[in-house]
């Protein structure tokens, strides 16, 4: 039985990501085609330009370590596209699918921020050089912003409906018409 080192820990969720990540860049053009709410399409749009962004990122790391960059299948990211891509199957544009599709963007969200947060905290615990831990923080940022930036289209704003709200009225609507 052999022991896992921290080191060979921290490469091996660094190619988890990598996996992640360009699964995610390409899914996200399916998944913006679906989308009815502008706001939400520019939003999924912007993050897919950050997306193909931190796969530079990551690939940078592996080229900072002397490693060259490689992918370890993410079998959870496949998990959750997989939902993702069931849930907008052979479904009509509405804000039900926009919420929907706000719902399964977060759980993305909320599997790379943990991903990247615990890679940060590898990194400082090897004493990797500043560069790979702010590479590292940069990908959690953008992450964590856009968790933020679904939760205010799905809610709204003192000055917009969310895609929640308009989902609701919809059903409401479609439930005063039986």
């Amino acid at each position: 039985m052999k022991n896992l080192d921290l080191n060979e820990l921290f490469i091996d969720e660094l190619e988890d990501m990598l996996s992640c990540e360009n699964q995610i860049v390409q899914a996200l053009p399916k998944i913006i085609k679906s989308v009815s709410s502008p706001d939400l399409k520019q939003a999924l749009s912007k993050h897919l330009k950050e997306t193909e962004n931190q796969v530079g990122r990551l690939e940078r790391i592996f080229s900072l370590l002397g490693l060259r960059s490689q992918e370890k299948t993410c079998e959870g990211m496949e998990g959750i596209l997989a939902e993702g891509d069931e849930l907008i199957k052979n479904k009509a544009k509405s804000p039900v699918l926009d919420a929907a599709i706000i719902g399964a963007a977060q759980k993305v969200e909320h599997y790379e921020i943990s991903s990247y947060g615990t890679l940060r905290s590898y990194a400082e615990h090897l004493g990797f050089d500043d560069e790979i831990i702010d590479l590292i923080q940069e990908n959690l940022d953008e992450e964590g912003a856009a968790d933020k930036k679904l939760t205010k289209l799905a809610e709204g704003t003192i000055f917009t409906s969310g895609v929640n709200t308009e989902a609701a009225e919809m059903e409401n609507t479609r439930k005063s018409k039986r």
